[in-house]
């Protein structure tokens, strides 16, 4: 091992290469744990939304049709979701 850093030790442009394919995999991996957060909050506000939908509809402050017209309905704007 020290072997190998001593080659390395004599021209510090050799990194380079290394560092940045380290920065890629943390940066991959982060973003893979974000865009799996992202995932999860997505379905529990789905979630959410339903079962106040149904509590909606139990309490009869709202129909079935109503309820499912709101849950299908998309956003008009989906940039404000995502």
């Amino acid at each position: 091992m020290e072997e190998f850093l001593k080659a390395f030790a004599a021209d510090p442009a050799d990194f380079i290469p290394y560092t940045a394919l380290v920065l890629g995999f943390i940066i991959a991996i982060a973003w893979l744990f974000l865009a799996t957060i992202e995932s999860i909050v997505k379905t529990r506000s789905r979630e959410r939304s339903r079962r106040e939908m149904a509590a909606y509809v139990a309490e009869g402050s709202l129909t079935p049709e109503q309820a499912e017209k709101i849950l299908v309905a998309e956003p008009k704007d989906s940039s404000a979701i995502s």
